[in-house]
C-alpha cells in the first residue's frame, strides 16, 4: 500500500473536506473582491466555522497518520496548521488541503469511489445533509437578507439578523424573534426548515444505527474449522469404543456361568 492510500481517511470524509476547502477558497476571494459590510459579516461567521473544522481536520490527520513527521513536514501538514488559524493571510493555504483531497482520490479512482459511497449510504446521506447545512446556513442568510432588508416593516435588516435566524430555523428551534414578512422570505425559510428538519433526522437515524446495530460475527477460520471437524471424529470414535464395550458386558450376563 503506497503512502498516498495510507493517508486517505474515509471517501465520504475526504470529499466533505474537498468541498469545504473550495467553498473556503471562493468565500475568501469574495471577501476581498465585493466591497460589503453584510456580506463581510456573513463570510466572516463562515470563515470562523471554517477554521474550527479545518483545525479539528488536522489533528485527526496528525494522530492518525502512518507518521506524524511525515504528514506535517513533506504531506503539507504545517500548511494544514497554519490555514486553520483565524488569520486571512494563511486561508489561501487552503489550497494544500484541496490538492492533497484530489490527489487521494485521483489514487483510489472514480469507479471504487462510486462503489464505496454507494455501499456506505448513511455515511454519504449524513455528509450530504452536512453540506448542505452550511450552503444553507452561508446562501440562505445572504438570500434572506437580500429579500427582507429593505421590505416594509422588515425585522430582518443586518447580517446578523439573518444569520441569527438562519441558525434558529436550521435547528428547528424556532423562537421567533426573527421572521420573514415577504413572499420570497417565506419561501426561504420553509426550504430552511425542511432542509434543518432532514439533517436532525439523519443525524438521529446515523448515531442509532451506529450504537445499536448489532456486531457482525467473523467467519470462522480454517484452523477453527478444523478443530472442530478433529474434536467430531475424536468423539465418534470414543462412542465406538464405548458401544463395543457395552456389546461386551452384554455377552458376560446373558452366557451363562
Amino acid at each position: 500500500m503506497t503512502k498516498e492510500r495510507t493517508e486517505l481517511k474515509s471517501i465520504g470524509y475526504e470529499i466533505f473536506i474537498g468541498i469545504l476547502s473550495i467553498l473556503s477558497i471562493v468565500n475568501l476571494v469574495l471577501l476581498y473582491a465585493v466591497q460589503d459590510t453584510s456580506l463581510d459579516t456573513v463570510l466572516t461567521v463562515m470563515n470562523a466555522l471554517f477554521s474550527v473544522v479545518f483545525l479539528i481536520d488536522f489533528l485527526y490527520r496528525i494522530v492518525t497518520a502512518p507518521a506524524a513527521g511525515a504528514y506535517f513536514f513533506k504531506h503539507f501538514g504545517w500548511a494544514d496548521l497554519l490555514a486553520s488559524l483565524p488569520f486571512a493571510q494563511f486561508k489561501i493555504l487552503r489550497v494544500f488541503r484541496l490538492i492533497r483531497v484530489y490527489r487521494l482520490l485521483r489514487e483510489v479512482g472514480i469507479r471504487t469511489i462510486g462503489r464505496t459511497l454507494s455501499k456506505d449510504r448513511a455515511g454519504s446521506s449524513l455528509y450530504i445533509l452536512l453540506l448542505m447545512g452550511i450552503f444553507v446556513l452561508e446562501f440562505g442568510s445572504l438570500a434572506m437578507l437580500r429579500v427582507e432588508q429593505d421590505a416594509p416593516g422588515a425585522n430582518i435588516t443586518t447580517a446578523s439578523d439573518a444569520l441569527w435566524y438562519t441558525i434558529v430555523t436550521i435547528s428547528t428551534v424556532g423562537y421567533g424573534d426573527q421572521y420573514p414578512v415577504t413572499d420570497a422570505g417565506r419561501f426561504i425559510g420553509a426550504v430552511v426548515i425542511v432542509i434543518g428538519v432532514g439533517i436532525f433526522g439523519t443525524f438521529t437515524g446515523y448515531l442509532a444505527n451506529f450504537f445499536l446495530s448489532p456486531k457482525k460475527n467473523p467467519a470462522p477460520s480454517v484452523e477453527a474449522a478444523g478443530t472442530g471437524t478433529a474434536s467430531v471424529e475424536a468423539l465418534r470414535l470414543r462412542l465406538e469404543e464405548s458401544e463395543a464395550k457395552l456389546t461386551e458386558i452384554r455377552k458376560l450376563v446373558v452366557e451363562p456361568t
